[in-house]
């Protein structure tokens, strides 16, 4: 994705579509239509009423409450911090050293190897 990318839900001069707008473009047409997505509360805007009309997406923002100081875990984000700190366990990851994307991709599939082999042979509870 180029860098004239604004981070948030703002246009662009030139291509009038955010990248969030592109990255779930590209993700609906890659997987098969997904249902739901959660994005944090700085995307709330156009994007939601974007998804929910071109991409046939329920965009489901989860906010911070207002009154609440410090630290706060919020619903649904934890899951992508854990997914994050899974990543960052593989040493390359932590920083950029990749020189193409695909290397970056790969180092991503490597290093989520564990945490979905220890899913896989995790014992099961009896439903006795």
């Amino acid at each position: 994705m180029p860098a004239d990318f604004p981070p948030r839900d703002g246009s662009t001069r030139s291509s009038g579509a955010g990248a969030a707008q592109v990255l779930l473009t590209q993700v609906t047409a890659a997987h098969h239509l997904p249902a739901l997505v959660w994005a944090d509360g700085g995307y709330i805007g156009s994007l939601v009423e974007y998804c929910l009309a071109a991409l046939a997406l329920v965009l489901a923002i989860v906010k911070r409450s207002d009154d609440m100081r410090g630290f706060v875990v919020l619903p649904k984000r934890w899951i992508v911090e854990r997914f994050f700190a899974h990543l960052m366990r593989s040493r390359r990851l932590v920083r950029d050293f990749e020189r193409s994307i695909a290397g970056a991709e790969a180092m991503v599939y490597g290093s989520m190897t564990m945490p979905m082999t220890r899913r896989v042979a995790r014992p099961r509870p009896s439903r006795a």
